[in-house]
């Protein structure tokens, strides 16, 4: 029994060291072992894909002229145009229209928490760029992100009302586009309208595009233990779901450049639904085009450090003095799941629960239900972590009765062994005769702890993908349960309890297992000092309710031999 049971720990041991070497890969940028590779891309028409602007996405705004000017005409002179709700503050540059800083009031960064979560952003010291753009394509000159807009006057604060327009205009080429971006009270959605207007004296045929544009470098403050995927995203109703990579992207460059084709990629299925999105740690900005209108979606390189993710869809061909309007939405803001199923369906799927999604949903279920009463996740924790002990406490009961057992044949065992130490096999065989005689079940000391693993795991993705925890206050010195404890006391803790477990479970007679039973604990503690404070939380809570079921077992359970020893 001593020889199975302790088989099975170390088999619990290496399946949680498997988990966090895949969380070590993914958060090195490399696939995760348990989710299948990304889709290969097919080729997109070479007419479509050369027609998308290419400059870099942090061009100097007083440097860029209007496209189609005359070389002597004066530089545009952009500016930012900050927009701010109750939930954010955008900074809009006329240089283009482009979104290029979105910051969140209602959440605090992640490293400083003396600052608000930033996700659009243009930075060129440290490099980073995210951005989200937008323009026409289909004939030379039409407005684009290069083009300079001009904003009407109007409020630039949400102030008593509901909502808040910014309006851009620009005209190029005999076509007229005007951008409206609408902002709403306590919405994360921001609607986003193109009206295109023919104003030359010839028909054009423009297509809209919508792009987002990233450096591809994870958010500051990722780690080995709290990482999470970072890069393109999107969803359609005939594929669903699909993660992209960034150094796919880079690959398809590289190979591009030696061939000499287009680098841009194209999914390989048409749409006229779903949406784009660059996913991030906790966070996530999707754009939706207007839909039932045939789009294609395309990913590609847009220079070094930089990657598009968008779609391109077709207006129709406008005749003079004709004009088209085009509704989209662009959602930046929190991945909860209430939240992002109201912006189009299959959005909430960027939550991303990893290989044991089945499990970690319902968790996240339930668990919401219990903070609704409680109003701390902490608390919760620590009910939901009761709920699951009274859950399994039949199968429990069981695995401690057997250990019981265990404990009242130990001096037969410990005979078998003098008896038979020199031949393995015959000792084996005796052992087994032994639990056979006694109804004792050899495995029925794991059952608890095997059946529990796939809940552990799955806590760990609920805590690492639920914005909802992040930055959630326990007691005390616990002030964010999806970082690690900063003091390392629930890990200290959870070794002690994991001791006191380990006195309690028959001593395995062989010091050598002795020795490596008393040493799991104190690696676990150790990689408890990465994991997230909520899931430790979980761990020792357990590990308080366990020791107590088992003595009470121990005492009053097991069989009358066994109690009056």
């Amino acid at each position: 029994m001593d020889i199975n049971k302790r088989t099975i720990l170390w088999i619990v041991f290496a399946v949680s060291l498997v988990v966090l070497w895949n969380n070590w890969m993914v958060s090195t940028g490399k696939p995760s072992m348990f989710a299948p590779a990304p889709a290969q891309t097919a080729k997109a028409p070479e007419a479509k894909k050369s027609e998308l602007p290419a400059a870099s996405a942090t061009a100097a705004a007083g440097a860029a002229a209007l496209p189609g000017a005359p070389a002597a005409a004066e530089p545009f002179k952009s500016e930012r145009i900050t927009v701010t709700t109750d939930l954010f503050r955008v900074d809009v540059d006329t240089l283009g229209g482009t979104i290029k800083r979105l910051e969140l009031l209602k959440f605090k960064d992640g490293v400083d928490p003396t600052k608000n979560q930033v996700l659009f952003d243009v930075d060129a010291g440290t490099g980073k760029t995210y951005l989200a753009q937008t323009g026409l394509i289909g004939a030379p000159g039409l407005p684009n992100h290069q083009t300079g807009f001009v904003a009407k006057p109007g409020p630039r604060m949400l102030g008593d009302g509901n909502q808040v327009q910014l309006v851009l205009e620009a005209e190029s080429a005999g076509v007229k586009l005007t951008k409206t971006f609408t902002f709403k009270r306590g919405d994360y959605t921001i609607d986003v309208r193109h009206d295109v207007a023919n104003v030359g004296a010839a028909p054009v045929k423009p297509e809209l595009y919508l792009q987002l544009v990233h450096d591809g470098n994870k958010p500051a403050g990722d780690s080995y233990f709290n990482s999470s995927y970072t890069g393109p995203t999107l969803y359609t109703a005939e594929d669903h779901y699909k993660k992209l990579k960034f150094e796919t992207l880079e690959k398809e460059a590289a190979e591009a450049a030696k061939t000499g084709k287009d680098a841009v990629q194209d999914h390989p299925t048409k749409a006229d639904n779903g949406w784009f999105a660059i996913s991030q740690h906790f966070f996530v900005s999707a754009f939706v085009p207007q839909d039932k209108l045939a789009r294609t979606i395309f990913t590609k390189k847009v220079t070094t450090n930089q990657y598009a993710i968008g779609t391109i869809q077709q207006l129709g061909t406008l005749a003079p003095g004709a004009t088209v309007s085009n509704d989209a939405k662009l959602y930046s803001g929190p991945q909860e799941a209430k939240l992002l199923e109201k912006v189009s369906p299959g959005l909430e799927l960027v939550k991303d629960y990893g290989w044991l999604t089945i499990i970690a949903k319902p968790i996240f279920w339930v668990m919401d239900h219990i903070h609704q009463v409680l109003g701390n996740w902490g608390w919760t924790i620590i009910a939901f972590t009761i709920l699951i002990k009274l859950a399994f406490f039949p199968l429990s009961a069981a695995g401690y009765r057997s250990m019981a057992k265990v404990k009242l044949v130990t001096p037969k065992m410990q005979a078998i062994r003098e008896r038979y130490k020199g031949d393995p096999a015959k000792m084996n065989q005796a052992t087994m005769e032994l639990y056979k005689a006694e109804k004792i079940n050899p495995l029925g000391g794991c059952l608890p702890i095997l059946v529990q693993m796939p809940v552990f795991i799955a806590l760990y993705w609920v805590l690492q993908a639920s914005v909802e925890i992040r930055g959630a206050p326990w007691i005390g010195w616990i002030t964010n349960l999806a970082a690690p404890d900063p003091w390392y006391i629930l890990p200290v803790l959870y070794a002690i309890s994991m001791y006191i477990t380990t006195k309690l479970n028959p001593a395995p007679a062989d010091p050598m297992q002795a020795k490596m039973m008393l040493f799991m604990p104190l690696a676990f503690s150790v990689m408890f000092f990465f994991f997230p404070s909520g899931l430790v939380l979980y761990w020792v809570v357990n590990n308080v309710l366990s020791i107590g079921q088992q003595y009470v077992i121990s005492k009053k359970f097991a069989p009358p031999a066994a109690a009056n020893s």
